[in-house]
């Protein structure tokens, strides 16, 4: 099985990159080795160099963990944000249809309006509310229209000891201010990245067995918090290590902490169908921030 992964270099990729070259050594039931590229080396919005990836490599699974993420800068850079997150991920769809690869395409809970109250399931109706959700819901519906066979993974509010993330910003803001205020009126499922990362390993297997059901899945942490609930975890758990952490934690409505672009209120994921259909848990994020604070004080 050839696997190539897109956007290496991203808080997901380097997750993969990692989890892959340990299974690389250790191996998978079937063999398999695995390319992975960062923007530098293959660029999603150059439709030439992808299809020569493709012709080079003949991939039997796309791992495509590289997006447009930056949600406030896509309000005013829109054109950008549809060319990562649809248009180059159709021509990708399309490829994989073309050179029968399997596609494993990572999405987003900004696909929902945030009106909800309980964990959306995979089939709720879709609004999402800001560029950024807009441009990933298009490319969900290009992959679909594609009809390659392939497996998207909605997920939400990352973190993980690489790249940039709301724990990562935690800490370095208790170390610098004594009381930091954190929105406690959106709710959400962290999600540690590793954990996403083995939930997409973990479906090799299957896709390899001919006994993968392709479609939406949702893949997320195993609860429910705020922001500020989260921040709450983090900090404690900081504390329990000796690091530094604010004197004060502050709950304030969102209107207080106003963004160019719209969050939503509630985008809690059930992962419900995807442990049913691969016999993985739910991202456990509490042990994720004891896991992550380990390697970021190692």
């Amino acid at each position: 099985m050839k696997i190539i992964v897109l956007g290496k270099n991203g808080q997901l990729g380097q997750c993969l990159t990692q989890q892959l070259s340990l299974l690389e050594v250790e191996s998978l039931t079937t063999p398999f080795t695995s390319q992975l590229f960062a923007k530098s080396d293959c660029d999603l919005s150059n439709f030439h160099q992808v299809r020569e990836m493709f012709l080079s490599h003949q991939p039997n699974v796309v791992i495509n963990a590289a997006a447009y993420t930056a949600v406030d800068t896509a309000e005013g850079d829109v054109e950008t944000a549809d060319l990562i997150n649809h248009k180059a991920v159709a021509h990708l769809a399309q490829l994989c249809q073309e050179f029968d690869s399997v596609l494993i395409h990572v999405s987003t809970d900004y696909v929902f309006d945030g009106r909800g109250n309980t964990p959306y399931f995979e089939h709720a109706p879709t609004a999402p509310q800001g560029a950024y959700g807009r441009t990933k819901l298009l490319g969900e519906q290009a992959i679909t229209a594609s009809q390659c066979k392939h497996i998207m993974i909605r997920t939400a509010w990352i973190f993980s000891e690489h790249g940039s993330n709301f724990l990562k910003t935690m800490l370095r803001l208790g170390g610098e201010r004594a009381q930091i205020s954190v929105v406690d009126d959106q709710l959400g499922s962290p999600t540690y990245a590793q954990d996403l990362a083995r939930a997409i390993i973990g479906t090799l297997p299957h896709i390899a067995s001919g006994t993968c059901p392709w479609g939406m899945y949702h893949y997320a942490g195993d609860s429910v918090v705020s922001w500020f609930e989260f921040a709450q975890h983090i900090f404690a758990t900081a504390k329990s290590l000796g690091l530094k952490t604010p004197d004060k934690l502050l709950a304030i409505p969102t209107s207080e902490y106003p963004t160019p672009a719209p969050r939503p209120a509630y985008s809690a994921l059930s992962s419900k169908l995807f442990t049913q259909s691969f016999a993985i848990e739910a991202s456990d994020w509490r042990s994720g921030i004891n896991q992550t604070l380990g390697k970021l004080t190692q």
